[in-house]
């Protein structure tokens, strides 16, 4: 009986798009640059833009995820992009000196929707980090998320000392 209410667990957890994206965000090192709540700023690959302030659309996150974004850091996460894949309607000879970098993991399709759908359902238009966020991101009370408790506490604190409500 627990092996099958673990299978069933399992597969729930499979089966939910947000999980599985945030998973592939995880693995992929998008942290490494857009950091583990979207907000971006500077990484490795150069300063990331924010997720929370995206206007891109599911489809558009798609395509930058799969195709990197030409002049930039950002690199292309499916194998064969501008070889095979056509990216922005360009081959790799065509891309030139601003083809962007392969990312050092590749992803499947379905990957790449299951970030997007990840990024539309828990970071893009979130506003400013929280500490729920942080700890539901990292499943736990890391010492990473102390900082977002100490700035909610912060507004009551204000509040309290200068008996105005914001």
């Amino acid at each position: 009986m627990p092996a099958v209410a673990f299978g069933q667990s399992a597969q729930a957890t499979a089966s939910d798009p947000t999980n599985a994206g945030k998973a592939v965000f995880s693995k992929a090192n998008c942290m490494g640059c857009h950091k583990w709540h979207g907000n971006g700023g500077g990484g490795y690959g150069g300063d990331a833009l924010s997720l929370r302030k995206t206007q891109l659309t599911r489809e558009q996150i798609i395509e930058t995820v799969s195709c990197g974004r030409p002049t930039t850091g950002m690199p292309f996460f499916v194998r064969g992009a501008y070889d095979e894949v056509k990216c922005y309607g360009m081959n790799r000879a065509e891309a030139g000196s601003h083809m962007p970098p392969e990312a050092g993991t590749l992803l499947r399709q379905k990957d790449i929707e299951a970030v997007a759908d990840y990024v539309l359902a828990h970071i893009k238009g979130a506003g400013e980090p929280t500490y729920a966020e942080c700890v539901a991101f990292f499943s736990s009370t890391s010492r990473v998320c102390d900082i977002y408790k100490t700035q909610a506490q912060k507004p009551d604190d204000a509040t309290t000392s200068t008996g105005k409500s914001q």
